[in-house]
């Protein structure tokens, strides 16, 4: 389902290795929350996925965890920036902002985390909805139209 949906968008697209249930697990554990049910699947069907240049629109779970965990704990982002609570990040521009799920009220709202203002901003209603306004477009100024 998932390559379908993001070949149709972008031809473009690149897919990793497919992570197993023992992946998606380890990166839960990492992370101290189940990964939302979408991006779980997708990791399980797709693995990352990159276009445009490389840009990588989704970590593999690996990263994911990595990512969080590096987020959630270096002294010197704590210093620079509020606090990341509630937010999982799974994705990045290649520039430096990063896309997260918000994961608090059951909600699958992705936001944008934009590193030079430490601005966070819904960008999408789902995986889905983040992976048409992402991919058609290429570019940044999808999300910073929003």
């Amino acid at each position: 389902m998932w390559r379908d949906l993001i070949e149709g968008i972008c031809d473009d697209a690149d897919f990793g290795t497919p992570a197993a249930q023992r992946e998606i697990d380890a990166a839960a554990r990492a992370v101290g929350s189940p990964l939302p049910d979408d991006l779980s699947s997708l990791l399980m069907e797709c693995g990352e996925v990159t276009a445009w240049y490389g840009t990588p629109y989704v970590w593999s779970a690996n990263r994911i965890a990595d990512e969080n965990v590096k987020m959630y704990t270096d002294q010197a982002m704590a210093d620079l920036y509020l606090p990341f609570e509630g937010l999982l990040f799974f994705g990045d521009n290649g520039g430096g902002d990063r896309f997260a799920f918000v994961m608090r009220g059951g909600r699958n709202h992705i936001f944008v985390w934009e590193h030079e203002s430490d601005s966070r901003r819904w960008v999408a209603g789902g995986l889905e909805d983040y992976l048409w306004r992402s991919l058609t477009d290429g570019g940044d100024s999808w999300y910073q139209e929003t």
